[in-house]
């Protein structure tokens, strides 16, 4: 049975830079010494999509920031593809480096699990970031956000916004994907308790893209004559919802919410008007990942646990960021 670490429990296990490399200790108050006694270098390959939006920019960021800060890792990053069978190649070839560990977030879950189970197969602990792969036999540890609790936290703020009485536009992200599965089944069973009140009179995938955003939004608002709020799985995305609704003068009819906490959403937000909140959980993970394979690699676990090895399945709350609390957020947005 894989343990979990769940909502707040993880966020203690995954601050591991409150104690620095350069102070000698590393996660969970270890010392480098305890963990990586021979100095050993331990190579992490990393492979993620390409940064079409600033979510998986961010990620790719942290990532790389967290491989220069420990002096014992030394990190392979590919160029990042929204393509699967070309990030099925380069994990191909990451295998051929051999790797002491491998992170991937994958472009889609499914169609990248071959490539995961091949690596794990060959002896290279896979770590399995954000959107997750069809198997737990294709990854060592996954790690990522409540994506079933955005969307919950989502219809939950629907629902008390609108009284559980209007028509909603639901833009999701890229069809099939677990993230866009997830957001759009939290949100489903949290307006439910609306017991019809609230309708989703059009619902349709923007791939994550300000662009697509307008375009989907700019179809959806020709078809629908009443729309009471707007629910987007991505604050990027959702650049191109807002100009779509403002471009057609419809913005005093409803509200906006998005979702991953863009630095653009949490100023709208604190703003005032069209856009609302959003829901969002930290691309610090990409950071954690990082030391979470270099412990994986090193048949280390988390100083704050009895086990000795690292849990396999790791979630991060999901917060909701409205105008309310939004100063606090702020320092997260990318």
């Amino acid at each position: 049975m894989r343990k979990k670490l769940l909502a707040a429990a993880v966020l203690g296990l995954l601050l591991f830079g409150a104690c620095s490399e350069e102070g000698g200790t590393t996660a969970g108050g270890q010392s480098k010494q305890e963990v990586n006694p021979e100095g050993k270098t331990v190579k992490i390959a990393f492979s993620a999509p390409g940064a079409d939006h600033g979510w998986l920019a961010a990620i790719t960021k942290n990532a790389r920031a967290e491989a220069d800060k420990l002096d014992d890792v030394e990190l392979i990053l590919t160029e990042g593809t929204n393509d699967s069978a070309a990030q099925a190649s380069q994990i191909d070839t990451l295998i051929g480096q051999k790797p002491d560990a491998l992170i991937v977030l994958p472009h889609e879950g499914a169609a990248l699990t071959p490539a995961a189970q091949k690596a794990m197969d060959a002896g290279i602990p896979v770590v399995n970031l954000d959107r997750e792969f069809s198997t737990p036999s294709a990854y060592r540890t996954w790690i990522g956000g409540d994506n079933y609790g955005i969307g919950k936290a989502a219809g939950e703020y629907f629902a008390k916004q609108l009284n559980c009485r209007g028509n909603v536009v639901e833009i999701q992200g890229i069809a099939g994907i677990s993230v866009t599965q997830l957001r759009t089944k939290g949100f489903a069973d949290a307006i439910a308790q609306c017991k019809g009140g609230i309708k989703i009179v059009a619902q349709q995938p923007a791939d994550f893209l300000p662009d697509k955003g307008l375009e989907v939004m700019e179809a959806i608002l020709q078809a629908q004559k009443q729309i009471n709020g707007v629910y987007t799985h991505d604050d990027d995305m959702a650049e191109g919802v807002v100009a779509a609704i403002q471009n057609a003068g419809r913005q005093s009819e409803m509200f906006v919410t998005g979702a991953g906490g863009s630095a653009a959403a949490m100023k709208l937000i604190a703003e005032g008007g069209l856009y609302r909140a959003t829901f969002l959980y930290n691309p610090s993970m990409a950071a954690s990942a990082i030391r979470i394979a270099r412990l994986v690699a090193l048949g280390a676990g988390f100083g704050d646990l009895v086990e000795a090895e690292v849990p396999s399945y790791i979630q991060l709350p999901a917060s909701t960021v409205t105008k309310d609390n939004v100063d606090k957020f702020k320092q997260y947005g990318y």
